[in-house]
């Protein structure tokens, strides 16, 4: 009998956090845009005692994504996604983060909900950024939820002209993310499947690094330093609330975009 598939996209800190858990006694397929990425942390976990095997993935694009999912279902009934693949809004321009973040989380929901076995479940890790856009209105929030995947980007409201900036792009991917969740969650319940979101705040990567020593980065520090809790969050804080929405013993939910940052967006919205 075949053992369980549990996929990692996305090679991050924040997603080999969670695999490490959601991977135990599963086959674990890591699929990464860059081979190296996927190859580290394959050894990483089998150095840890895992089965894992790497392949290369791009998430823009719908082929690859489509190449991951047969490659996945071929080692077995795929019972767990970890989606944690994306770009920042400091790492690319507006094109390429719609591409990937938005574009590229709509269509993985979609490809993985075709194969995702009975019990099965996933998280889509997006971002505080989606909570600190402003409302967006009722025929908007539809639009990015049930618009077909292939059809998104030429949303009048996602062309370049109707987005302000890398940022913007970034919060409006990420809002994108957490309704597509709730959008795909009703089609993966009929195949006794769930699916979540998280959105972490400030987590504590090189990616986060990167941003912290950036062009932003004095705006990063003040949210850590005025937020509730008084600190950035780390990959393990991250995989402890994956772990329950990906265990048995989330079974109640699905469809649920889980933020958690400190407090950051409460104080953005109404602190000091």
């Amino acid at each position: 009998m075949n053992k369980e598939v549990a996929v990692l996209i996305g090679a991050g800190m924040i997603g080999q956090a969670i695999i490490r858990r959601a991977g135990i006694g599963r086959r674990i397929l890591v699929g990464d845009f860059k081979a190296e990425n996927g190859e580290r942390v394959v050894q990483t976990l089998y150095d840890a005692g895992f089965e894992a095997e790497a392949t290369t993935v791009d998430v823009a694009s719908r082929d690859s994504i489509r190449e991951l999912v047969e490659k996945a279902a071929s080692f077995g009934p795929v019972a767990r996604l970890v989606h944690a693949a994306g770009v920042s809004p400091s790492q690319a321009p507006i094109e390429r983060i719609l591409q990937v973040d938005l574009y590229g989380t709509a269509v993985i929901l979609e490809e993985f909900g075709r194969v995702i076995a009975s019990g099965g479940s996933g998280v889509v890790i997006s971002s505080q950024s989606g909570h600190r856009l402003g409302s967006l209105s009722n025929e908007e929030n539809a639009l990015l939820a049930k618009t077909p995947a292939e059809e998104l980007l030429q949303l009048p409201m996602l062309q370049t002209e109707n987005v302000r900036d890398t940022l913007h792009a970034y919060q409006l991917s990420k809002r994108c993310n957490g309704l597509r969740v709730a959008y795909e969650s009703t089609r993966w319940g009929k195949r006794g499947a769930r699916i979540n979101a998280i959105s972490p705040g400030i987590i504590i990567t090189p990616l986060a690094n990167d941003e912290l020593n950036g062009p932003r980065g004095a705006g990063y520090r003040k949210m850590i330093e005025t937020c509730p809790v008084g600190r950035a969050g780390t990959p393990d804080d991250v995989a402890n609330v994956a772990e329950l929405l990906l265990s048995d013993r989330g079974s109640f939910i699905t469809g649920s975009d889980f933020l958690m940052d400190g407090g950051v967006t409460a104080a953005w919205w109404y602190g000091e």
